[in-house]
């Protein structure tokens, strides 16, 4: 079936509710444009972590395996990319570090699920317990980063109204998390590794008769869908942030997992997913900054509302997706399941 024309069948509410995002936004944009450009913008930026760690649980999730320690490679990754810029300065080397330990993180999740076959949810618990040890241990107060991704406008395109702002005058990073959305989407739907992928997630002895490496696929999946998890990490220390606090991610690993959820385990709906948890968040920092004279009289009321119940948001958005949405998706039906071959 063509994956296009499944998205619609089964997503069709979604794309509906979304039109009429887009609808809102379009009329918000009549009445203060720079207000809606600030807050697209800063939706997108958001996104970024959430986007990359969905990827990483989605990829791993196809392949059969749960990957609860993305808060623990985001975490970790995000403090040997700071380690690094910090002494070398060397944005470039900095990313591939933090890359680089997401990826051994995701081996070594590899190891525990694969080959000692222990509880995968344990496994990422002791993933994420180890991040936090770490990084709490070793971070030293004062250290100083040297600069941080720069935002990049495309020529012609950031003037665009809206998505302009949004999509176009980004630093590079955000780009090439645009750019792995398609990417993998396209890998998983089109591609004969992407089949191998779905065949061992959903039903691995089948895959194994066929002649596919069960094992193999598991190990390299996971492996790689650590690096983006810690693509995810580099980017809050070298581009969003640009320094380290111990806890920085602040549970976004756990809220990628919402997102890869309320996405069905599709790239392109996972984006989409990512964008509204962005957006809420953008939206409840913005309220929270605004004075009176910069909100409508129609909309003065917002003003009286407890800034903890606007802070609350989009942690109540994750409630609520997760609660109308996550008992009607079907996950890949041998994830969590260790495979023993014969």
């Amino acid at each position: 079936m063509n994956p296009w024309r499944t998205l619609w069948h089964y997503n069709r509410g979604k794309v509906l509710a979304a039109a009429a995002l887009v609808v809102f936004v379009v009329w918000a944009y009549t009445r203060d444009p720079q207000i809606v450009e600030a807050v697209l913008a800063s939706s997108l930026r958001l996104s970024i972590p959430l986007i990359l760690g969905a990827l990483c649980g989605l990829i791993g999730e196809r392949s059969g395996v749960i990957n609860i320690g993305i808060e623990g490679q985001m975490l970790l990754a995000a403090f040997v990319a700071f380690l690094v810029n910090v002494y070398t300065g060397n944005l470039l080397l900095a990313t591939l570090s933090g890359m680089l330990v997401g990826a051994v993180l995701g081996f070594f999740l590899a190891f525990m699920s694969v080959t000692l076959r222990i509880d995968q949810i344990i496994g990422g618990t002791v993933i994420n317990m180890l991040a936090f040890g770490l990084t709490g241990y070793f971070y030293q107060v004062g250290l100083v980063t040297k600069g941080k991704f720069a935002p990049i406008p495309i020529p012609g395109l950031a003037d665009i109204p809206i998505l302009g702002a949004m999509f176009f005058r980004n630093p590079p990073l955000t780009y090439l998390t645009l750019l792995l959305i398609f990417v993998v989407q396209f890998w998983l739907f089109y591609t004969p590794w992407g089949l191998r992928t779905r065949a061992v997630g959903e039903h691995p002895r089948a895959a194994d008769t066929v002649g596919i490496d069960v094992y193999k696929m598991r190990y390299l999946n996971v492996t790689l869908a650590g690096s983006l998890a810690g693509l995810a990490g580099a980017y809050l220390t070298l581009e969003a942030v640009g320094s380290f606090e111990r806890a920085m991610t602040n549970g976004q690993g756990f809220v990628a997992l919402a997102v890869m959820i309320f996405g069905r385990w599709n790239p392109i709906l996972a984006w989409g997913a990512a964008l509204l948890f962005g957006f809420a968040t953008a939206l409840q920092t913005q309220l929270q900054f605004m004075n009176a004279a910069q909100i409508p009289a129609s909309l003065l009321w917002l003003k009286q509302i407890p800034h903890q119940f606007i802070g609350m948001l989009p942690y109540l958005l994750t409630i609520i997706v997760l609660a109308g949405v996550g008992g009607r998706t079907r996950p890949p039906a041998a994830v969590g399941q260790p495979y023993v071959k014969e």
